[in-house]
């Protein structure tokens, strides 16, 4: 579990989380008086401060002077998950070692998910390993789709799934670990040909996989854990499910 960093995207504007009282960026915005951040990297706290580099966009500053320890790239565009992780490259370009890119909007997600997807990541010698399980919870998640061994072939989003896709249960989180090098010479080959118009990481996967790389799968029952908050209901249910720890 050595030669290992993190960044955490925490860019988003999160619109429909505004009013007019409220103008900070989704991820300042608190549960349980502190920011929804503070939850994600008190998980992380097993990766050094230095080597976790939050990745800011709205209002930057804010998050800045929060989270003044912590290295940072700026987006300067909301280009997409892939467009915010490719902010971060110049921070990213001389390490060699395994990278966990995860977000500052999921603070539900505990140390021990992280530490034991990193843990399946180096024991299986993956190039890319995804974090994936099912979940009740009414989310936009993409559908992990299989080969007919089992193994992995790529990730679609929900608005881009066919209707047999969207009957998948298996849901992909949007975390990942992957090898660094291979993530940024993945990176450039992205395209924005989806319905968002947008450059999506979880694309780069399947992009690995075609050049050779050795994708690994992560799945466990996540549950309530991987709630994204994005409106005020899911914030309300967040500090539910902070409170009942």
């Amino acid at each position: 579990m050595k030669n290992i960093k993190a960044v955490v995207l925490a860019a988003g504007k999160g619109t429909r989380l505004h009013s007019d009282e409220i103008d900070a960026p989704k991820v300042m915005r608190e549960a349980l008086g502190k920011p929804l951040l503070w939850y994600v990297l008190d998980s992380l706290s097993f990766i050094d401060k230095k080597d976790i580099i939050l990745v800011v966009g709205y209002k930057k500053e804010s998050v800045i002077e929060r989270f003044g320890e912590y290295p940072y790239a700026v987006q300067h565009e909301q280009l997409g998950t892939g467009h915010a992780v490719a902010a971060a490259s110049d921070e990213l370009k001389d390490f060699d070692g395994a990278l966990l890119v995860c977000y500052g909007d999921m603070p539900a997600i505990q140390q021990e998910v992280y530490e034991n997807l990193l843990r399946t990541h180096f024991e299986e010698g993956n190039s890319c390993t995804l974090l994936t399980g099912e979940s009740t919870l009414d989310m936009s998640f993409g559908r992990i789709v299989r080969d007919d061994n089992g193994g992995f072939v790529h990730v679609v989003e929900e608005k881009d799934c066919t209707p047999e896709q969207l009957k998948i249960k298996e849901l992909n989180t949007g975390v990942y670990v992957f090898d660094t090098p291979m993530l940024l010479s993945a990176l450039k080959e992205l395209k924005n040909d989806n319905s968002q118009g947008e450059y999506y990481v979880t694309d780069v996967p399947a992009i690995m996989r075609e050049h050779g790389a050795k994708i690994g799968i992560y799945k466990r029952n996540l549950g309530d854990d991987i709630i994204g908050v994005n409106t005020a209901e899911q914030l309300k249910l967040v500090e539910k499910i902070l409170t009942a720890r």
